[in-house]
């Protein structure tokens, strides 16, 4: 006994002195990890950011795009981003819209791309709509009637400034139509990724996770709402991922992730909205979307939103459309702008 007792010491001891070894090793890989500097701007990224600008809300910077476009028109449009992305999901479509629009102009909301991303900060769905209102003031467009495209968590900031406008509130956009995408309109519809759930729900995790989270899982989670045959390329996703990283984008995921809980407490709000404007509204939405699935998602849309047109494209399309079928997209808004 006494020798088998030795033995499981001097066992206990190595596996200790292994463990301590371990260890060293490992913290200071884990702490540099963790304050590994963002990826550098890819060309696409460099030349998108240099046509931008910056504007300054309530002492955040705000960053957009304005693009003059077709001569002859006064039509403008804003295009409004989802989660966790930016402005750049439109650049597929945006040399086409300046074709048809006097002037296309998309922003990074206050979080996202190249805009300001405070820590702590109490992100909502409101002071996005205020940016939105605080640019288009800035820009000197407060009586021009605008068309708003929106997408994710843009559809909810529009629908927002949908609601502000039909109720006449000061510093009000004025809407001339409104086209959504693939966004969570309705809670009892909505399917959030497991790990936004986890951010947004747990405080604890939350500040690991954020900081745990790299390229692989970010690659992972984005591409299962792609379809299998209109997969990113590493570059798209790479450039994704580059923009979440810019300001350290990554640590205010678990805030920003709080609007799928304003989702449902102002549900009666935004719906409302939706469902007694009279503003021109179409829907485009690819149904293989597993956030928005097919055809919960768009047969409580048109139960509900009956004065709306929908588009449904086709069945590959899944929660990015305008970058999984931009030709698609723009023919249906297309004929949605001449339609009124």
């Amino acid at each position: 006994v006494f020798i088998l007792s030795s033995k499981s010491v001097a066992l206990f001891r190595s596996m200790r002195e292994w463990w301590i070894h371990v260890g060293l090793i490992c913290i200071p890989l884990v702490a540099v990890y963790l304050h590994i500097p963002p990826p550098q701007l890819s060309t696409a990224l460099q030349k998108w950011h240099g046509a931008g600008k910056v504007f300054h809300f309530r002492g955040f910077k705000i960053f957009y795009r304005d693009s003059l476009g077709a001569l002859g028109s006064s039509d403008v449009i804003i295009l409004l981003h989802g989660f966790p992305t930016s402005s750049y999901d439109w650049s597929k479509i945006w040399d086409p819209l300046t074709q048809r629009f006097h002037r296309v102009i998309a922003l990074d909301f206050l979080g996202f791309g190249f805009s300001d991303k405070p820590r702590p900060h109490k992100y909502s769905i409101f002071e996005q709509a205020s940016v939105v209102e605080a640019l288009v003031a800035h820009l000197g467009l407060s009586n021009q009637r605008v068309n708003l495209v929106s997408h994710d968590y843009g559809d909810t900031v529009a629908l927002e400034l949908l609601y502000r406008s039909d109720q006449n509130r000061t510093g009000r956009l004025t809407l001339n139509s409104l086209c959504l995408s693939n966004g969570g309109l309705f809670p009892e519809t909505h399917h959030p990724r497991l790990l936004q759930m986890l951010l947004k729900d747990s405080s604890f995790l939350a500040p690991i996770l954020t900081r745990l989270t790299n390229f692989v899982i970010f690659q992972k989670g984005i591409g299962e709402v792609f379809g299998p045959y209109t997969q990113p390329t590493d570059a798209e996703f790479w450039d994704m991922w580059t923009g979440l990283r810019y300001n350290d984008g990554n640590l205010v995921l678990d805030s920003i992730l709080q609007y799928i809980n304003q989702r449902l407490k102002h549900r009666e709000r935004w719906v409302g909205a939706l469902t007694s404007t009279y503003v021109p509204l179409h829907m485009i939405y690819g149904p293989l979307d597993p956030v928005n699935p097919h055809p919960q998602f768009i047969r409580l849309y048109q139960k509900l939103v009956q004065r709306s047109t929908v588009t449904i494209l086709d069945e590959h399309i899944s929660h990015y459309p305008q970058l999984e079928d931009p030709t698609g997209f723009l023919n249906a808004y297309f004929n949605f702008i001449h339609s009124f």
